[in-house]
């Protein structure tokens, strides 16, 4: 089961105390924060882990139903890695 935006500021409005609308604020500005300093650096949060940018190099793709190839630009992709204390939590 997947967690919304929607779900992750409930749990904050409960959690946090705080009205709808605070929650929903507190959210927005997190992932902003994570957005736009992503760019410069890669972002640590200790004890639950690391957002870092990863380029994926140019490419040749298919299209599935025609076969037709086609290049598929380098794209930078911003991806997490999990802490080895939420790791340990899960297991």
């Amino acid at each position: 089961m997947s967690r919304t935006k929607k779900d992750i500021a409930l749990n904050i409005k409960l959690k946090a105390l705080l009205d709808n609308k605070t929650s929903k604020e507190v959210l927005d500005s997190f992932i902003e924060i994570i957005k736009s300093n992503s760019l410069i650096n890669d972002i640590k949060i200790a004890g639950f882990g690391t957002f870092a940018n990863k380029v994926t190099p140019e490419r040749v793709g298919r299209n599935p139903k025609t076969g037709e190839e086609h290049i598929i630009t380098e794209r930078v992709k911003l991806g997490f890695i999990v802490s080895n204390k939420v790791k340990e939590q899960l297991n």
